[in-house]
């Protein structure tokens, strides 16, 4: 597939390496450096390497950033003088371009250049009909002059006989670059796209007079047209497409904002194999709708039911959902979770496996506990095994050969239980050193950890490793039963029954998961007993790991492949001036279940495992997102103790409605296959597990919920009802559809006040809405302050100018106390059946530290950790600075990623693609 680039003007073309050998060239003449003309093919061979990083990626590299990577490949080898020439080739360029600029400005005021129409016919360009829909586009904004601020930017861009297909993208282009100034402008690039879809989905211009008509015949056209080629499912045509075309609510469009819009647009929408775009977004919500209510008796009814919901941005399914819902092959699960076999056939199926859950779309966590370890002997061959390490290798190279749904790379994390002999090397295989045979830096890592093990941490006592094929029946046990046995695969060993054995102290292993989880940010820690010893499911099965994003925890056998299905509530959308509208968050939830398990039915399964598991136990995954907006709504910080009160309130409340709509579910279509004998049906519902932990620990947990709502009459229901779904909840990252929602993402703290967006057209900074909007009612948003809030990498902790109590509400993630996001994880988990994503923020490299985290989180009782993130490597870029303020001032904390950077050392990013693999 030909790589892509973005150009200056914002338009999209194939990469040619011929251009940059052409530039190389050139500077290679002017000095005549010596050995420089033996490197032009180095080079042009380092930039299409870098090139082919973006393989598989949304995002496309800019023309300035090849030639970035231009000058460091230089540099690099030492051709100073040739980078210097190149430099200097880039600035003489630049300064042509902006020459032809000025003229091309003056030309387009006379009306003296002309445009090139799609039908090949040239016409006068207007400057008159782009600020006509510059201003209507700005009516509302309260901005003024937007029009004319936008214009005076756009003609450097336009040139003569430019095809008008490019005037809606380059104006786009210059809208978005005054985000970071005035959030408002989001606004005005949001309808500029929205006016870029309609003319591309109902193929000619509209006026504000004929697009309602032409919007909902679009819709209905559509429907039949993709039914016709195959594209939809037979059943959409089921409908009443009038009364549904009909209720299209275009004013939802506005309630998309600018990457919310394109993300819906270059990875959502249906399109013709030629790429030309069939939906708009509401035609986009109402498909959904359709394709998640085909099994519905009332099918019109019910899709209007779900469209309302999703198309005010309320709930959202997850990324799968919208993918597929209503095509002919509906792969609309989120995750898929598997145990692997100690046998070369079911390993190599599983992979299979893998490759064909990846095709769909569904995010991957495989359990590689039973592969016996390195030097075990295989009875069949007589020769010593070579361990889980080469077979995970195998694994990530899979998952890179995989572009799921064509849309996004594949991601998966293997998960190994910490008493594996093979632990240790599992430790090494995201780091950039040593045997690249014996690494996967594709894929992600996870460790499984029995409480026994933070117990020989707590007691400074030894701990010792195992191969699985002498101590098969630990992986099926957890709690006190796993403790016994463990204890008694220990005795055996120094009597020496065992034979493949090895000790050693606990603390030393537990410092190097530390340490590796700094340096690499893997493996990440989840922990075994809680996911079991709370699980509703534990009458049919153990749960052997967590998935992808560590938010799901289910059974696993050989015989059933776990499954869930997600979509998240957007908090900020259930607020009411102070507080949660407790009607509407019902409300939604509850369609919502209905949704999320009518995907059970109708979802296309790639193996009879994921099928068999589905129907038997039918998990669902509620999630949120819009935490962080809500408590800048509601003008609380995330970590205080109203923080803690809050998430306390909001996750009961979710909990309470989600357990009650499964089962209002299941009195109307039936219990789940296996509810007899669960949790649910012995009266214990998620609040009450906390004691079961406690008692299995021996010890409390001293952070958990505190109940407000009626418990008991929900736990009577449950026992009489009975419950549709084993599992009701998990909250994954939901990095994607929150950025669709236009929110932050899942339970995420702001990461920060000033970031840069990335999309297909390049990257842009925006600074954080609510904090600009609190500025600006002080009186104090402008450009001074604007440039110190850069200057300080989006940190306002010491602008002193504004308001304590303001930043004590915008801190960023990692100004946040990392014990109160881990006491708010806590109270949230004690409602929920599964687990949650939760991302780790740390200032400075301290092991103390980080160990200090990561064992709170087990005291915590928490199920799951995902990420830890350190501080970024790099900063906003300050080209737009005021040079009198300053540049080249560092971050005051350079610690975390920077520290890691200067070793060499690959970390986590914060924008990792393997983030928004369930969402």
């Amino acid at each position: 597939m030909e790589q892509m680039v973005v150009k200056r003007n914002g338009t999209v073309a194939p990469y040619d390496s011929n251009r940059v050998r052409i530039a190389v060239k050139k500077s290679v003449e002017a000095t005549l450096e010596n050995g420089a003309e033996e490197i032009i093919d180095s080079v042009v061979d380092e930039v299409d390497m870098w090139i082919k990083l973006y393989e598989g990626n949304e995002l496309i590299p800019a023309v300035e950033q090849i030639q970035d990577e231009v000058e460091k490949s230089l540099m690099k080898q030492g051709m100073f003088e040739t980078a210097k020439a190149y430099i200097l080739y880039r600035s003489e360029h630049n300064r042509l371009r902006l020459e032809h600029q000025a003229r091309m400005v003056l030309a387009a005021g006379r009306g003296e250049i002309s445009v090139v129409k799609r039908n090949g016919e040239r016409e006068p360009f207007k400057l008159e009909k782009v600020s006509a829909t510059l201003a209507r586009v700005a009516t509302g904004t309260g901005l003024k002059d937007a029009d004319s601020i936008i214009i005076k930017e756009w003609l450097k861009l336009t040139y003569d006989q430019m095809p008008s297909s490019q005037i809606l993208d380059s104006l786009i282009l210059c809208t978005t670059s005054f985000i970071e100034r005035e959030p408002a402008f989001d606004a005005i690039a949001a309808a500029l796209f929205r006016e870029k879809i309609y003319k591309e989905v109902i193929g000619t211009s509209v006026s504000a007079q004929t697009l309602d008509t032409a919007y909902r015949n679009a819709f209905i056209e559509t429907i039949n047209s993709c039914v016709g080629v195959g594209l939809l499912d037979a059943r959409m045509k089921d409908f009443d497409g009038a009364v549904l075309a009909a209720h299209l609510d275009l004013k939802r469009d506005a309630l998309l904002e600018y990457m919310g819009m394109q993300t819906l647009y270059e990875r959502y929408f249906l399109k013709t194999p030629q790429g030309k775009r069939l939906e708009t977004p509401q035609s986009f919500w109402m498909r959904v709708a359709m394709g998640l209510a085909l099994h519905e008796k009332d099918k019109t009814e019910k899709a209007l039911q779900f469209y309302a919901i999703i198309s005010s941005l309320r709930f959202i399914p997850s990324t799968p959902t919208l993918f597929h819902a209503g095509t002919h092959h509906p792969q609309l699960s989120s995750c898929y979770v598997t145990t692997i076999g100690d046998d070369l056939s079911d390993i190599f199926k599983c992979l299979g496996d893998n490759a064909q859950y990846s095709k769909w779309s569904g995010g991957l966590g495989n359990d590689w506990t039973s592969v016996r370890a390195t030097g075990a002997r295989i009875a069949s061959t007589g020769v010593e095994s070579q361990g889980v390490i080469p077979f995970l290798k195998i694994a990530n190279d899979v998952t890179m050969a995989i572009n799921r749904s064509g849309k996004r790379r594949g991601a998966t994390c293997a998960y190994l239980e910490t008493w594996h002999m093979d632990i240790e090397d599992f430790l090494d295989l995201r780091r950039n050193t040593g045997d690249e045979r014996r690494r996967t830096h594709d894929m992600n890592t996870s460790h499984w950890i029995p409480d026994l093990f933070m117990k020989r941490v707590e007691q400074n006592a030894p701990w010792t490793l195992f191969s699985p094929e002498e101590v098969p029946d630990l992986h099926e046990m957890y709690g006190k039963a796993f403790e016994d046995r463990y204890c008694f695969y220990e005795r055996s060993a120094a009597a020496g029954e065992i034979k493949k054995f090895r000790t050693m102290e606990a603390r030393a292993l537990w410092r190097k998961m530390i340490t590796r989880l700094f340096e690499t940010g893997h493996p990440w820690i989840t922990f075994k007993d809680p996911c079991n010893v709370r699980s509703p499911q534990d009458h049919v099965g153990v749960i052997h790991s967590s998935n992808l994003c560590t938010e799901i925890t289910l059974n696993t056998s050989a015989h059933e492949t776990a499954v869930c299905n997600l979509g998240s509530v957007n908090i900020a959308a259930h607020l009411d001036s102070d507080r949660i509208n407790d009607p509407r968050i019902k409300e939604t939830i509850e369609i919502a279940l209905r949704m999320l398990d009518n995907v059970v039915d109708l979802n296309f399964y790639p193996t009879q495992e994921s099928r068999t598991a589905n129907m038997l136990h039918r998990p669902v995954g509620l999630g949120i997102m819009g935490l962080q907006d809500a408590l800048f709504k509601l003008r609380i910080p995330f970590d205080s103790n109203k923080a803690l009160a809050f998430n306390n309130t909001l996750m009961e409340m979710v909990a309470y409605y989600a357990i009650g709509a499964s089962s209002d579910l299941a009195a109307e279509r039936g219990a789940y296959q296996t509810f007899k004998g669960s949790k649910w049906q012995r009266g214990i519902l998620p609040p009450d597990t906390i004691a079961l932990l406690e008692k299995e620990r021996g010890k409390s947990i001293q952070v958990h919920g505190l109940l407000s709502k009626d418990w008991e009459a929900l736990r009577k229901k449950v026992v009489s009802q009975g419950m549709r779904n084993s599992n009701c909840m998990a909250i994954a990252p939901t990095a994607t559809i929150a950025t669709i929602a236009g929110c932050y993402p899942s339970i995420e703290p702001a990461y920060k006040n000033l970031y840069v967006k990335a999309n297909i057209s390049g990257e842009f900074a925006i600074v954080n809405k609510y904090l600009v909007a609190d500025l600006k009612h002080l009186g104090i948003w402008n450009d001074d302050i604007r440039n110190q809030i850069k200057f300080y990498d989006g940190s306002i902790e010491a602008i002193e100018s504004i308001p304590k109590e303001i930043r004590a509400l915008y801190r960023e993630a990692f100004e946040v106390d990392p014990d109160m996001l881990l006491k708010c994880a806590a109270v949230r988990g004690s409602y929920i059946d599964q687990s949650q994503s939760i991302n780790l923020f740390v200032r400075g490299t301290k092991g103390k530290l980080l160990d200090e985290i990561y064992r709170k989180a087990w005291e915590y009782g928490l199920k799951t950790t995902y990420y830890l993130r350190t501080l970024a490597a790099t900063q906003v870029e300050k080209a737009t600075l005021d040079a009198t303020f300053g540049f080249t001032q560092m971050r005051r904390d350079n610690t975390g990623l920077e520290a890691m950077a200067a070793a060499g050392i690959k970390a986590c990013s914060i924008l990792d693609p393997g983030c928004e693999s369930c969402q």
